[in-house]
């Protein structure tokens, strides 16, 4: 009996997904953004598209406009995209500012980590400064970060747990991987997309679709698959007998695994990795990008370079039509329950749901106590 047969064996039914309005509901994005987005370790950026120092780059995050800075001691951090004098976005596109970050409307100037240094005529022609008001005293709001490799992660309250313990399971299942031998190789932008950014995750996590959607640009047998929830990650994984690479189609082992909420990973061996931006941007818009890797010092050609990008492109449009139609088909009462999920191959996404539901339940718990 293989291990999806005995997860049906045992099961008491199929389990519920989440109900239309959690997809849907522009009351519940808005408790996502105040919870979910603001309380884990939120992927927002790639390091390596901020390479060098005064590399600014505008994201947002749980619907707040935030700024990624190369500063000049190679570090990176994230601030609130906001000037401290009318709260105007400082950056409106990403750019090097060179030594200051200056805002358009009064030219109030930031160094690189954030320190207010210069306020023009604010104090009247030619003064700055005045008693109850020093620029030492001011300077750009960060947002709590951390650098895991090429992945840039916020966390907007400050409460989640040190990213090390947080990511552990994540991390452990990529033992073996040479991060120093880890290049990227290439970034599709596949603009906005009309659907709510957790069937995005969902779709990823399962591996119950791939033979039915994907049968054109993969070759991974639906029985060759299995599922993986542990804490934080969740996802799948699959392990061929025969291989066949991934020049037009996708036939190797690989690891698909998300660090919970928003970060997806997917390894596949020997020597190639790829990692997914996901921004939500409201109940039923959110962006995507995925970064390419090479692994294991692997040298491509341009042209073999430009066939992983059209795989992966493709790959990707046949996922976008799949959960823009499930954000559509979320509009039916017959939605309102949730539908059924696999014992066998979705208990994985019932696993990111319960974490869903776990966030935007302590938002009533805390309504409560207020």
């Amino acid at each position: 009996m293989t291990i999806a047969e005995e997860r049906t064996r045992i099961s008491a039914g199929p389990q519920h997904g989440l109900t239309a309005d959690t997809y849907r509901s522009e009351d519940i994005w808005q408790q996502e953004c105040r919870t979910v987005l603001a309380k884990n370790w939120v992927l927002i950026g790639f390091a390596h598209q901020i390479a060098n120092p005064g590399d600014a780059s505008p994201v947002t995050c749980a619907g707040l406009p935030l700024l990624t800075l190369r500063a000049q001691d190679g570090s990176i951090q994230v601030f609130h995209n906001v000037c401290l004098h009318r709260c105007m976005t400082l950056v409106d596109k990403p750019r090097n500012v060179g030594k200051l970050i200056r805002c358009p409307y009064h030219a109030w100037a930031y160094d690189l980590q954030g320190r207010l240094r210069a306020a023009p005529h604010f104090a009247g022609t030619g003064k700055q400064e005045f008693d109850g008001f020093d620029l030492k005293e001011h300077r750009l709001e960060p947002v709590r970060t951390h650098v895991w490799h090429d992945w840039i992660f916020v966390n907007l309250d400050g409460s989640a747990a040190e990213f090390e313990d947080y990511a552990a399971p994540l991390v452990n299942r990529l033992e073996g991987m040479d991060f120093g031998r880890v290049e990227p190789i290439g970034l599709l932008d596949f603009g906005e997309i009309e659907t709510n950014w957790k069937l995005i995750m969902e779709n990823f996590i399962e591996p119950y679709h791939v033979q039915f959607v994907h049968a054109a640009t993969t070759d991974q047998p639906l029985e060759d698959h299995y599922t993986i929830t542990d804490g934080n990650c969740i996802g799948s994984a699959v392990d061929l007998k025969q291989e066949t690479g991934t020049a037009g189609s996708l036939g190797v082992s690989s690891r698909y695994l998300t660090l919970y909420p928003n970060f997806i990973l997917g390894r596949y061996f020997p020597d190639q990795l790829g990692v997914y931006l996901n921004v939500p941007t409201g109940p039923g818009r959110m962006r995507q990008y995925r970064a390419l890797y090479t692994t294991e010092g692997q040298q491509l050609s341009a042209d073999e370079i430009e066939g992983l990008r059209q795989l992966w492109w493709d790959v990707h449009k046949e996922d976008h039509e799949m959960v823009e139609r499930m954000f559509e088909g979320r509009k039916s009462p017959v939605a309102a329950g949730g539908g059924l999920l696999s014992p066998a191959w979705e208990d994985s996404v019932r696993a990111f749901q319960d974490l869903i539901e776990r966030d935007l339940a302590s938002t009533d718990q805390k309504e409560q106590t207020q």
